[in-house]
């Protein structure tokens, strides 16, 4: 396991773009000195053009303040591209990590949906906020004392009320995130319980409309984005009125500066030019801390979606990619394994040892809840044992990693799930530049082929997201061809022959056949004996536990006190 914890690795995603932060920070030092472009030309206006009437000083001090503004906005602009190529490299850099942990966590809990469901969306929201204006005030924030030093500069009144403007809007800044926190959080969860159950039935149209839930599920997706909605429009209310607060405040002490300026132009203490000048220092004071106020409910989305996104990558550590092992023979082997499902807490398999040996292959059947497929998943790598191993000639699942894992065994889930691509995509699990040879050659093992080539466009058919445009029987033979994909050493069959009509069922067995003669082992989970013709052991599991059903002279499995194998 990594020993890094979730946080540092978005630290390090976030080092990368350290340069571009540098030059970003020098680009704002140049932003904000040519932001006294302003205030020093008013003070010239006033106080040595409208004196002297001269027209020659006029034009040369319009055409410095031209050219310097026109500098300011190419070095504003430039900045602004920086930072968002500083969002976009920080989201590429852990995109895939993301992700990886997402299916990582839903592949061993289906359940599991506090963190892999607003993974991406977490990725996404800091992107939004490290490519938007908000770090610009943090940029900005420390060139604050220097405009304020330079309003101390004019005169000691202007620099007392710059100072405590600012310390009027920073205090409005921190009871504007005491007040907001709670309730952003609150529109935050009640969002993402709003778009699972909505995802909840959008992926079960079909049982909705032939259930005649359509109304019902209306319903309750509404309710709950009610919920969400009432919960983002309270912390917008409460945001909102923090931050029109805020702006409206610093206009107000914009104009109160020019006031206290005017008083001090009437007592002979600063000239017109200087009063003018105090001013719009002072909105550019200030304007980093109306900006962070503006910003605030986005910064706190966003510290949010990295508190989530830390824990989903510490509690999903990547895990180191284990050394590389030769090709394995097709024996396959449980010792006293115990398998607890994710997010359970008692065992639906219990001490079970079994020894499948190259060239066989066995049958589980038993009733409905008695931890078949829990047995299967746990044979084919999906769920990890709690107690004792699975081991593929002599070495332990763990130790194969995923990728090599699943070349070495081939897996049908009960639940077949054909992804949004071509016939030949999904039988070649989506591998880049597949071997053509090879998805015909999973697609004959399997008794799929011809089947394959009668779809519109053969093997190049498009399928859709669940395999919609397929029949429960099609779909499971390419299922069948995929878990065949590559010569796996063993194939772990979960209810292979559900959707089956009689072709299908001889096809299987055929695949199961020709498997063994290639020295390849299966086990084979279903409830229909036909699904056992080629099996030389059929196994019955009774509460998580395995006894012999119907032992074949000569075959590769011996009952074990206890119900185990050998």
């Amino acid at each position: 396991m990594s020993g890094r914890s979730g946080a540092s690795e978005i630290r390090e995603a976030l080092s990368e773009g350290r340069r571009f932060l540098v030059t970003i920070g020098v680009f704002s030092a140049f932003v904000n000195l040519l932001m006294l472009t302003g205030p020093l030309f008013m003070l010239q206006l006033y106080d040595r053009v409208l004196s002297s009437r001269s027209e020659a000083t006029l034009v040369a001090l319009a055409g410095i303040a031209a050219f310097l503004f026109l500098m300011m906005g190419c070095l504003d602009h430039a900045r602004a591209r920086m930072l968002a190529r500083v969002g976009a490299r920080f989201q590429q850099r852990l995109d895939a990590r993301v992700l990886g942990a997402i299916l990582d966590r839903v592949g061993r809990d289906p359940q599991d949906h506090s963190g892999p469901a607003t993974g991406l969306r977490d990725l996404e929201a800091m992107q939004r906020f490290a490519s938007g204006p908000g770090p610009f005030a943090f940029f900005d924030a420390p060139w604050t004392p220097v405009f304020l030093a330079v309003l101390f500069v004019f005169h000691f009144y202007l620099g007392v009320l710059a100072v405590v403007s600012g310390v009027v809007l920073l205090a409005l800044t921190l009871l504007n995130q005491s007040r907001t926190k709670a309730l952003s959080a609150d529109a935050g969860e009640a969002g993402e319980e709003a778009d699972h159950i909505a995802a909840q039935f959008r992926a079960g149209g079909q049982t909705v409309r032939g259930l005649g839930m359509r109304d019902a599920a209306i319903a309750r997706v509404s309710a709950a984005r009610v919920r969400a909605l009432d919960a983002t429009i309270a912390a917008s209310d409460v945001g909102g009125v923090f931050s029109v607060t805020a702006r409206t405040l610093r206009i107000f002490l914009q104009s109160t500066m020019l006031g206290l300026g005017a008083w001090l132009v009437i007592q002979g203490e600063l000239t017109p030019g200087v009063m003018i000048a105090a001013s719009i220092l002072l909105g550019r004071a200030l304007a980093p801390v109306d900006q962070a106020v503006a910003q605030w409910p986005v910064l706190q989305r966003t510290l949010q979606a990295r508190r989530s996104l830390a824990k989903l990558l510490e509690e999903t550590p990547q895990e180191p990619e284990p050394m590389a092992l030769p090709a394995a023979r097709s024996l396959l082997e449980a010792e006293t394994l115990t398998v607890v499902p994710p997010g359970g807490k008692k065992p639906t398999v219990q001490g079970v040892s079994l020894r499948i040996e190259p060239g066989r292959a066995v049958g589980i059947t038993g009733p409905s809840g008695s931890g078949k497929s829990t047995l299967a998943r746990a044979l084919a790598g999906v769920w990890a044992p709690a107690r004792g191993s699975v081991r593929l000639d002599g070495a332990s699942l763990d130790q194969y990693g995923d990728a090599a894992r699943a070349y070495h065994i081939g897996w049908l889930p009960q639940e077949i799930v054909l992804f949004d691509g071509t016939v030949a995509d999904n039988i070649a699990r989506f591998r880049p530049n597949p071997d053509a040879e090879a998805v015909v050659l999973a697609a004959r093992q399997a008794g799929a082929h011809r089947m394959i080539l009668g779809l519109p466009g053969g093997y190049g058919f498009r399928v859709r997201s669940g395999g919609a445009m397929l029949s429960g029987g099609q779909r499971q033979r390419i299922a069948l061809a995929r878990a065949f994909f590559d010569d796996p050493a063993v194939v772990v069959l979960d209810e292979p022959d559900a959707h089956l009509d009689i072709e299908g069922a001889a096809a299987l067995n055929g695949a199961l056949r020709a498997l063994k003669q290639r020295a390849g082992a299966a086990v084979v989970v279903a409830h229909r004996k036909s699904a056992f013709a080629q099996c030389d052991l059929v196994l019955e599991m009774h509460e998580g536990r395995l006894a012999v059903q119907r032992p074949v002279p000569g075959g590769p499995v011996r009952a074990l006190p206890g119900g185990g194998e050998e």
